[in-house]
């Protein structure tokens, strides 16, 4: 992958917003347990970093895929993940199939103010009874009339109670399985929707990770994203942008992390000596640096591909494997490395361990990316 002038002299721009609204505040709003989202999204919109590969009629950008690769990566240095979770999805979990589906009223009314940072968006899959199996979703709208009707709960939402409106996949008919899902745009302000409670989790403070209700919950069968019963594989194919999205912010993410483990080992000293000066450690990181370039080019070549119109299935599978075994191993040595310091709250080492360990679970899990690349392969078949 070769960048351009365009893409390095946005990478600076990413660069700057992160160091600048992002990074002074991360401690505030870890503590918080929240950040806030409208006033972040609003100037992630002024540098135009939502709709990078969306039609400018929309409020996109008119930019290619390679855009958002350098968008995540860049995202994927700041020092609050949770903040970063929360911009990623507006990017490129609840908007690509209201993009690439959505009626051009649909986009008028939700994709143009989300794209301006004038709303908050999320996505919503899983339920507390079905995660990583997305056949067995349960939530259900049934037609009355014009309307949907909905009932049914989701679980794990990012964004989930700052979110003005919400890309969610329910069940419209009694087609079991796969079948009979189709995704419905539900604004959060409609009677019958609530938060049922805010997660308490082991990282990502700073993303309001929810619980959402739905009673009786009534929207209009015209906020139907695509056609009805297509939600499934409308929602596989968004799964894919955020999976590439994953991987990038991961690379970098690992990256930086490993370069400030070997910047303290190098004035840390122990009987008598820099830590750096052991052996152990130095080839360990160089082999763990050597894994991340490796994940950091798969990535942009997949990116470049997709951005070329090709299929990149199985590499973002790969790639989205690979992203979560060494997320974690890089975690754990990272706080290994800087020994009690590592495992103290007030060093950014620790929040590092934690944040990244969702990478093996959110968005595909280690062992859902197993099981698709075993059918790939032609190790077996999905029931």
């Amino acid at each position: 992958m070769q960048f351009n002038s365009d893409h390095e002299q946005f990478r600076k721009v990413v660069r700057h917003f992160v160091e600048t609204e992002i990074n002074p505040y991360a401690d505030e709003w870890e503590k918080a347990k929240i950040f806030p989202a409208h006033e972040l999204f609003k100037k992630v919109a002024a540098f135009g970093g939502f709709g990078l590969e969306y039609d400018e009629k929309w409020g996109g950008q008119g930019a290619d895929h390679t855009f958002t690769m350098v968008l995540m990566e860049e995202l994927g240095r700041s020092d609050c993940a949770g903040a970063v979770m929360g911009i990623s999805v507006q990017c490129t979990m609840s908007t690509p199939s209201l993009y690439r589906y959505g009626s051009d009223e649909l986009k008028e009314k939700y994709l143009k103010p989300a794209m301006a940072g004038d709303m908050v968006t999320s996505v919503a899959v899983s339920e507390p009874d079905a995660g990583s199996d997305v056949s067995g979703i349960k939530t259900r709208a049934v037609r009355d009339g014009d309307d949907w009707v909905i009932n049914g709960s989701k679980m794990w939402i990012t964004n989930g109670s700052q979110a003005d409106w919400i890309c969610m996949l329910v069940r419209t008919s009694d087609e079991g399985g796969f079948g009979g899902m189709s995704q419905i745009i539900v604004p959060t302000d409609t009677p019958g929707f609530s938060v049922g409670r805010l997660i308490d989790k082991m990282g990502n403070h700073a993303s309001d990770t929810a619980e959402l209700i739905l009673q009786d919950v009534r929207v209009p069968v015209s906020n139907t994203i695509g056609e009805v019963g297509r939600g499934f594989q409308q929602q596989m194919q968004q799964f894919q942008d955020e999976r590439l999205a994953v991987c990038y912010l991961t690379g970098s993410g690992c990256d930086r992390a490993l370069h400030r483990t070997i910047d303290y080992l190098q004035v840390r000293e122990a009987f008598g000596k820099p830590l750096m000066s052991n052996q152990y450690l130095a080839y360990t990181l160089a082999d763990l640096i050597a894994e991340t370039d490796l994940l950091i080019e798969y990535s942009r070549e997949a990116g470049q591909r997709y951005a070329n119109g090709e299929d990149v299935s199985r590499m973002a599978t790969i790639a989205k494997l690979k992203a979560g075994k060494l997320s974690r191993t890089v975690g754990d040595h990272v706080v290994q490395f800087h020994g009690g310091m590592g495992y103290a709250e007030e060093n950014w080492a620790a929040r590092f361990a934690r944040d990244t360990r969702l990478t093996s679970i959110g968005g595909g899990a280690d062992e859902v990316m197993l099981r698709v690349l075993s059918v790939m392969e032609g190790m077996g078949k999905r029931a």
